[in-house]
């Protein structure tokens, strides 16, 4: 059964290890919200352990340095992992993963964002194309700003023909965007449509079990009756917790605010009569607050 808390602090003394998302639930991408600042920092001094497992296409160097411009402690993080790290990682051992079939990549990225280029840094063993015929993978970070996913249909449907295995650095089907909390589609949403096209999609992020077992390394012998995820997504943050099996708390003011605009009641049983969604969080809070 859902249980509906009203701040961290009600399941404070439950649990040792926060895994917690970032978009929706610390920041919006453009400055930390205050109440996350001071959660976390009051589960710091709790001595809990705090680990960020990001669906971000950034490595997790760049993510971790970003935290101080956020407002965050970075320092109170024994973990920050993300799910462009984990891809990139994937990568750069291709040979050992995938033998020598894959070395001209198509990269998919906004080139007004400043990670895109920078997520090729090491990957030397790759040839970068413009042209998709040449490629025999995709690399999927961030979609453009001015094109719905729709547009993107005669790319994937070329990727197709010529059989590419797309990796996706960011699976997240929709973000909150900077500002004005509007939500927007991620490159999630370009790889699912890919995959239900017939195509083979690669996704090591939330909701997958891959993330989750990297990011808990630095901890010996989890308890995980005493771990527990927070996120805003359910397809990503309540998948992946009950696909670690580990208890979540879902976020109701992130990407699903609409399910809650009336009521959390009526929110709480929009998410139990959606046979979408067949796990459930164990809790529901407004805001990641203590």
């Amino acid at each position: 059964m859902i249980k509906v808390i009203n701040n961290i602090s009600e399941i404070i003394d439950l649990y040792n290890v926060f895994i917690l998302d970032q978009w929706g639930v610390m920041h919006d991408g453009n400055k930390g919200y205050n109440h996350a600042i001071e959660a976390i920092d009051k589960l710091f001094n709790a001595n809990k352990k705090l680990i960020i497992i990001s669906n971000s296409s950034k490595r997790k160097l760049s993510s971790t340095c970003r935290l101080k411009s956020l407002g965050f402690n970075k320092n109170h993080f024994i973990e920050v992992m993300t799910s462009g790290e984990m891809i990139w990682q994937e990568l750069k051992n291709s040979i050992q993963n995938y033998g020598s079939n894959l070395n001209n990549c198509f990269h998919i990225f906004d080139e007004s964002k400043e990670d895109g280029l920078e997520f090729r840094d090491g990957l030397d063993n790759f040839s970068f194309v413009s042209d998709i015929s040449e490629a025999n993978f995709i690399l999927a970070c961030t979609p453009f700003q001015n094109m719905k996913p729709i547009d993107y249909i005669p790319t994937l449907k070329s990727a197709l023909d010529h059989n590419l295995i797309m990796f996706c650095a960011n699976p997240d089907y929709i973000t909150i965007e900077k500002n004005n909390m509007k939500n927007i589609f991620c490159m999630g949403t370009i790889a699912d449509l890919y995959k239900n096209m017939g195509g083979e999609v690669v996704i090591l992020g939330k909701p997958s079990k891959e993330i989750y077992i990297e990011s808990i390394k630095k901890i010996n012998e989890l308890d995980k009756t005493k771990t527990i995820a927070i996120g805003d997504s359910i397809d990503h943050d309540i998948f992946g917790a009950s696909n670690f099996d580990i208890d979540s708390v879902l976020i109701s003011s992130g990407i699903h605010k609409e399910l809650f605009k009336n009521s959390i009641e009526i929110g709480l049983n929009n998410i139990i009569g959606n046979k979408k969604w067949d796990c459930k969080p164990t809790y529901i809070c407004t805001k990641f607050s203590t």
